[in-house]
C-alpha cells in the first residue's frame, strides 16, 4: 500500500531548482505575486498540499512495516511486541548500555534498527596507561641522546 501512495504523489520541488544550480530542490512556499506555482498554473511543479498527507494507519512506521518505537533503558524493551514494533536506540545511549539493550533485545527476538555496535558481546574494556612502562621509555631515549652527545663530542 506504501508504494502505492508513493507512486500517487508527484516529487514536490522548488521552483526554478532545474534552472539555477543555486537554487537548491528542498521545497519552499512560493511568494510571488506574479508566481506560477503559486497560482498553481499548467506545465509548473504541483504545490505542497494536505490531500497528500499518509494516511494515519501508515504513518510513522519503518519501511520493514512495524512500528518504530525508542528505547532509551533495558526496561523499555519489556513494553514491545516483537511482532509490531521495531526497536530504535537514542543517540544518547553510550556504548555499554547499549551492549545491554542488543543483549536483551536479542533474547526478546526484538529487532533493532540502528544497533551501532558490532560483534560486542560484553561492555568495551578502559586500558589504563602503565606508568612505568612509560618511565621505562623516557630513560632509553634520554641515554640514548647522552650515547649521541658523547660520541660527537671530539676527542683532544
Amino acid at each position: 500500500m506504501r508504494k502505492r501512495l508513493k507512486a500517487r504523489i508527484p516529487k514536490l520541488v522548488r521552483q526554478e531548482s532545474w534552472r539555477y544550480n543555486r537554487v537548491k530542490e528542498s521545497w519552499r512556499r512560493p511568494r510571488g505575486v506574479t508566481n506560477k506555482t503559486r497560482r498553481r498554473k499548467r506545465g509548473w511543479p504541483k504545490r505542497v498540499s494536505v490531500g497528500y498527507k499518509t494516511p494515519n494507519e501508515l504513518r510513522h512506521l519503518h519501511p520493514s512495516g512495524l512500528r518504530e518505537v525508542r528505547v532509551d533503558r533495558v526496561e523499555d524493551l519489556e513494553r514491545l511486541d516483537a511482532k509490531v514494533c521495531v526497536a530504535r536506540i537514542s543517540h544518547t545511549v553510550g556504548e555499554k548500555k547499549r551492549v545491554t539493550i542488543i543483549d536483551r533485545a536479542k533474547e526478546l527476538q526484538i529487532r533493532i534498527v540502528n544497533p551501532g555496535v558490532k560483534g560486542k558481546e560484553e561492555a568495551p574494556e578502559v586500558k589504563e596507561p602503565i606508568i612505568e612502562e612509560r618511565e621505562a621509555a623516557k630513560e632509553q631515549v634520554q641515554s640514548g641522546v647522552a650515547e649521541e652527545q658523547l660520541k660527537e663530542e671530539p676527542e683532544p
